[in-house]
């Protein structure tokens, strides 16, 4: 005779809750995994005149390091060839990302957030 699957004795209201808990947390971690683009059009991200992204909201900090790591290779990369600091290499860019970014884009500017 087959076995039969007896419903576990703990109360049925804790399982459930488990469940729930579990879809809300993979649903609030994949509400930031979005391209660059996204991030920046939702406001989550800005940029700087460093050429460095902006986390504005903490929960895409991991985000934004990933981006700004890839950044810093880029400019390290420029700054050697060219024989100059990487901090002027950012500026470069922060000119040539704020000229390219879509209006609506948050840009911190002088201490301020300012939407471009």
């Amino acid at each position: 005779m087959p076995q039969i699957l007896r419903p576990s004795t703990t109360n049925p209201l804790i399982g459930i809750m488990k469940i729930i808990l579990l879809l809300l947390s993979l649903l609030a971690s994949s509400t930031w995994a979005g391209t660059l683009e996204d991030l920046r059009a939702s406001g989550a991200i800005g940029e700087s005149f460093t050429g460095y992204a902006v986390a504005r909201n903490a929960a895409v900090q991991a985000e934004v390091d990933a981006i700004n790591a890839k950044r810093k290779a880029i400019y390290q990369e420029k700054a050697n060839a060219q024989g100059i600091s990487i901090d002027q290499v950012g500026q470069v860019y922060a000119k040539e990302i704020f000229n390219n970014v879509p209006a609506g884009t948050w840009i911190h500017v002088n201490g301020n957030w300012v939407k471009k």
